[in-house]
């Protein structure tokens, strides 16, 4: 896909973007909320088994984020709010135990990080953490996407996911690195960063899903032919 056309997508769905964002946001914040209050010295560790508990939605509404945004690259006709209610409502169950581990990843990541920050952290457990934090980004979005799509139990979906993720290894790391750029630069120059913080509250989450779907999307539609079959069962679109 060319700079183009992620343009013209990003202008033509910007408020959409937006609004995904904020969604997603309101599913992760109590989450959060709770997390921070643990790193902070608030309820102690009891703080951290809330905030894994508190993330049950936060599957359910990367599913439906996702979902969103792959309509956008198709250029089918969507109704964000009715779209996303669906398939939150659809895929909460089945997404919430990946939706509390994928968080809980990305906790234990963020503590990684605050050691390295804070100076506690030698290389090698700096390598150790970002090793992981890329094969997360390759493998997690053909999770999410399967979940939203295809109807297959979650053990065979993790499966599939393993096996496009490192079958098309060169677009997934693009698509992890492109999707995690942001992040990425935000981390580095941390405190300084931190003026930006609402910026990343508005389209944190969206727009480097889209740099990410940008490249994850086609091997999964070419593998399960979701675009094709969307097409002979609803012309309208899904």
């Amino acid at each position: 896909m060319s700079v183009r056309r992620f343009g013209s997508i990003l202008a033509g769905n910007f408020w959409d973007l937006v609004k995904l964002n904020l969604l997603f946001c309101l599913s992760g914040l109590l989450s959060a909320a709770l997390f921070f209050f643990g790193i902070s010295g608030v309820l102690g560790g009891f703080a951290f088994i809330l905030a894994l508990a508190a993330a049950f939605p936060v599957g359910g509404a990367c599913s439906a984020c996702l979902f969103g945004i792959s309509k956008m690259l198709r250029g089918d006709p969507g109704y964000l709010w009715y779209d996303f209610k669906r398939k939150f409502r659809e895929n909460m169950k089945q997404a919430a135990a990946p939706g509390i581990l994928c968080t809980a990843f990305v906790y234990a990541e963020i503590l990684l990080g605050r050691n390295v920050l804070l100076g506690g952290a030698s290389a090698a457990w700096i390598i150790a953490g970002l090793i992981p934090f890329v094969v997360f980004g390759m493998v997690t979005p053909y999770l999410f996407l399967q979940i939203a799509y295809i109807e297959l139990k979650i053990s065979q979906i993790l499966k599939n996911s393993l096996i496009i993720a490192f079958a098309h290894t060169g677009r997934s790391l693009v698509g992890a690195l492109m999707g995690g750029a942001i992040w990425a630069v935000y981390v580095v120059f941390l405190p300084g960063s931190l003026v930006f913080t609402p910026l990343l509250l508005i389209i944190g989450f969206s727009v480097p899903w889209l740099l990410n779907l940008v490249w994850v999307w086609p091997p999964l539609d070419k593998q399960f032919a979701i675009a094709e079959t969307l097409r002979n069962h609803h012309p309208g679109g899904e």
